[in-house]
């Protein structure tokens, strides 16, 4: 495949041209002996002429797709953010084309999204890890990079570990259109309340009954923002009479991305080296592995529409009526002691028809008005089950059972808590504020915690009752009132959290028992 170079060194222009070579090299012209993942990609314009259900079962085989180097698996030259190596004389070719830290470290999606089923979350050994995508290729080699600062060994002196990246568990995808409907409802809402506010007035941030604090508009037009609450910095950034964004970054657990196709297209690029063509533009080689549009626009819509379908988690409901008993004091529980404060049991949804490309989604993937827009009615039958619906013809909402909040809470206890991590994702690389540690987190949807293999947001608790006393910080109160319950009660509150789970595939009913039959919840 013949291209022009874009680096600007004829040694660089060889070292890209003999990776490419490498990847193709052996492959027949006939096609005998060829391995890839997918024979053929979808076209740009197909996703709107084929059914949905084709378009889930091609979408779900993109997030499936194990990739191999012979259809573009890797990135040679690229960062995990997209941008040129620092050091493109050392490509990360093998051995250094897969790597723990920076990527790429997995050949697909369910790779890490498998448990239960693909989509869902993964083990600690599923972790990834974020901010490593930052350097060219990271490591725990002293030699690799700049030591991790503030840290000391057991004896206080400085340590000689290196950290570039934070370990993350993998979050489940269940109900994910849900989720991101009710992030753009609160969007819209939240901006239009600023967009009603006059010069030398404020208003409070309200939307579901959900509080941002208050935006101030000052008497020469400009904007305060310094009372807003639990929205990343980038929503919050103003300049001169420009108001805030306030759009609400659902994705990542530090709330660093808007939405399922932005998601989507970071995790392609960095995880498996894949390039979605919208991201590094159409016939455009910008990873120097000798392959264009390796991932088509409608190769993105296919798999992000496969993720928004999913069915979302319920209820089992054990028959043993002990048991029972205690999921009901533990449900009740966990509002008294203060935790649905912010995992707010359920959220009401006034639009349940997905759009795709999300009109809020950032340069560098699709946006309103690129192509035509896609709608999904998440209600609709033949979506995989069980999936939520109004309760009548004359239902204006739905209720969504999440367990959040949609907000950033600092829910650690300090920069020597291990729950503060030692990078911050907002601030630039290698400053001071990079190395100052993040204690902000989104609330997590709690909605199929019983079915996930491990807690918190590092993924590094084996159960349920380690998570909810590790919380610190805001979470502190209603931390210590659940350590200060008495044994069955504080039982009682993990029963119910266990009882959150993602159901077989094809169940109806929202609440089962451990047999599968429909169990009337709450009891009457």
């Amino acid at each position: 495949m013949n291209r022009a170079c874009p680096w600007p060194l004829a040694a660089i222009c060889a070292s890209a041209l003999a990776v490419a070579a490498s990847a193709q090299s052996t492959v027949s012209p006939t096609g005998i002996g060829r391995e890839v993942a997918i024979t053929r990609h979808l076209q740009d314009g197909e996703e709107f002429r084929e059914p949905l259900a084709y378009l889930l079962d091609y979408g779900g085989s993109v997030f499936t797709a194990n990739w191999t180097t012979q259809e573009g698996q890797g990135r040679p030259f690229l960062k995990g953010t997209g941008k040129p190596l620092s050091d493109p004389t050392s490509p990360l070719a093998f051995p250094r084309n897969m790597n723990r830290l920076s990527g790429p470290e997995a050949n697909s999606c369910a790779g890490c999204h498998n448990a239960p089923i693909p989509g869902g979350a993964g083990d600690i050994v599923a972790n990834v890890f974020v901010l490593g995508q930052r350097f060219d290729f990271a490591t725990f080699d002293p030699a690799d990079g700049i030591p991790t600062r503030g840290i000391l060994d057991e004896r206080g002196r400085p340590s000689n570990a290196l950290s570039f990246a934070n370990s993350r568990a993998t979050p489940g995808m269940f109900g994910a259109g849900y989720y991101e409907m009710l992030a753009r409802e609160i969007t819209a809402d939240l901006q239009a309340i600023a967009a009603s506010i006059a010069p030398g007035h404020s208003a409070a941030l309200v939307s579901k009954g959900i509080s941002f604090g208050a935006l101030a508009r000052n008497a020469d037009g400009t904007w305060n923002t310094s009372a807003v609450v639990g929205l990343p910095p980038q929503a919050t950034a103003t300049t001169g009479s420009s108001p805030p964004s306030l759009i609400l970054h659902p994705w990542h657990q530090a709330g660093a991305v808007i939405s399922l196709r932005q998601f989507t297209n970071n995790a392609f690029l960095q995880h498996h080296g894949m390039e979605p063509e919208e991201r590094v533009g159409l016939g455009v080689d910008a990873d120097g592995d000798g392959f264009v549009n390796e991932l088509t626009r409608a190769d993105i819509t296919a798999a992000v529409l496969f993720q928004a379908a999913m069915a979302i988690p319920g209820r089992v409901i054990p028959k043993d009526s002990t048991i029972r008993t205690a999921i009901w004091n533990g449900e009740q529980l966990f509002r008294t002691i203060g935790c649905a404060n912010c995992h707010i049991p359920s959220l009401p949804l006034k639009n349940w028809v997905y759009t795709e490309p999300n009109p809020y989604n950032p340069a560098g993937n699709l946006q309103a008005g690129q192509a035509p827009t896609y709608t999904m009615d998440l209600t609709a039958q033949g979506l995989p089950e069980p999936r939520l619906r109004p309760a009548n013809e004359n239902a204006t909402a739905i209720d969504v059972p999440l367990y959040t909040d949609f907000k950033l809470h600092d829910i650690c206890g300090g920069p020597s808590d291990p729950n503060a991590e030692v990078l911050n994702q907002n601030e630039p690389a290698g400053s001071d504020s990079f190395f100052a540690g993040n204690r902000l987190f989104l609330t997590k949807r709690l909605w199929d915690i019983g079915s996930k293999p491990n807690h918190y947001h590092h993924g590094k608790y084996t159960t349920i009752r380690e998570s909810i006393l590790a919380h610190a910080g805001e979470a502190a109160d209603a931390e210590k009132t659940f350590a200060g319950l008495s044994a069955y009660d504080q039982g009682s509150v993990v029963e119910f959290l266990k009882s959150l789970k993602v159901l077989p595939p094809h169940m109806r009913a929202l609440a089962i028992d451990e047999d599968g039959n429909p169990v009337q919840w709450p009891p009457k």
